[in-house]
């Protein structure tokens, strides 16, 4: 796979789980279906969104069977191999590899400081070491370190990764990879929820918002306005998602951390859209409780998501 296979619509799906904290497969499935109902482009299986670094490593290789056996070759599904050193990254790679995914997706190393050679070592370990496109993954308030944007130009033109997936929320330093890259088979992807249609209009190829797991269609209209230039619709759905997003918002940041509140409003909103069964989230992860859940789904109202007939 090139790295212009990699665009559109990628959602890093979350992954759904029993009340007992077990993966719910039948819930997955469906989340996997009503995700390529929308009209998406691919999915990503492994990510922040999907509780990569919480999850057991059988729990992710099971998430990523169901999403592949779901998906059955209708779009690229990319599988995160997240963890903090090369030799790790390569038995996530490994089972990814094994179990039919068509990227992997990786950070920088993290909990151990490393410079920007190391770092660069690291992805031409993997790429030396695979037989997958290797996507970079910039998520610096996670690992604690940006990939800095002359190295990923750097690998992209030395052929060692086919995409980078920038969730450092830094538009300034995504336009120049995008500029640094333009003559390249390299796919630039923005993570960013609320700039998806500034990335676009500054070039890029695709969008892997985790917000897509609850309003994937409203992002296949945002790209699709974005393919047929028509910004000012893409304003406007852009407008409307980002007001959509504040539902990471609604907990209570004195009792929960800001990762229990995102990942716990993305799986209240699936739970009340009807998609999933629990808004269980992976242990030590704290649950929404029922006020801030019914928060959400005034915000879903609000954003054409539930019916508004539906108030309790």
């Amino acid at each position: 796979m090139s790295g212009p296979a990699l665009r559109g619509v990628i959602p890093p799906v979350c992954t759904p789980l029993t009340a007992a904290g077990e993966l719910d497969v039948p819930a997955l499935e469906r989340l996997c279906g009503f995700l390529l109902d929308a009209g998406v482009d691919g999915i990503f299986v492994g990510g922040s969104s999907g509780e990569a670094a919480l999850l057991t490593d059988r729990a992710r290789a099971a998430a990523l069977t169901t999403v592949v056996g779901v998906v059955a070759g209708q779009v690229p599904v990319l599988a995160g191999a997240i963890d903090t050193s090369a030799p790790r990254v390569l038995d996530h790679a490994r089972t990814a590899q094994r179990l039919g995914a068509d990227a992997v997706v990786a950070t920088a190393p993290f909990y151990v400081e490393v410079s920007a050679r190391e770092i660069g070592a690291h992805f031409r370990l993997l790429a030396g070491a695979l037989d997958r496109p290797v996507v970079a993954y910039d998520i610096p308030s996670n690992t604690g370190r940006k990939i800095p944007g002359e190295l990923v130009v750097e690998l992209a033109h030395d052929g060692v990764i086919a995409a980078l997936k920038d969730s450092s929320g830094d538009l300034t330093g995504f336009r120049r990879v995008l500029a640094g890259t333009r003559d390249l088979d390299f796919a630039c992807l923005t993570g960013s929820e609320t700039l998806a249609d500034l990335a676009l209009l500054s070039g890029a190829h695709g969008i892997v918002p985790g917000l897509g797991n609850v309003d994937p269609h409203g992002y296949v209209r945002l790209a699709g306005h974005a393919r047929d230039g028509d910004w000012a619709a893409a304003r406007d759905e852009q407008r409307r998602l980002t007001e959509l997003f504040s539902i990471i918002t609604v907990a209570d940041a004195q009792r929960i951390g800001p990762i229990s509140a995102a990942l716990g409003a993305f799986k209240a909103a699936l739970v009340l859209r009807g998609v999933i069964d629990h808004p269980r989230t992976c242990d030590p992860l704290s649950p929404l409780l029922p006020a801030e859940i019914e928060r959400i789904g005034d915000r879903l109202r609000s954003a054409g998501l539930l019916p508004v007939a539906d108030l309790r």
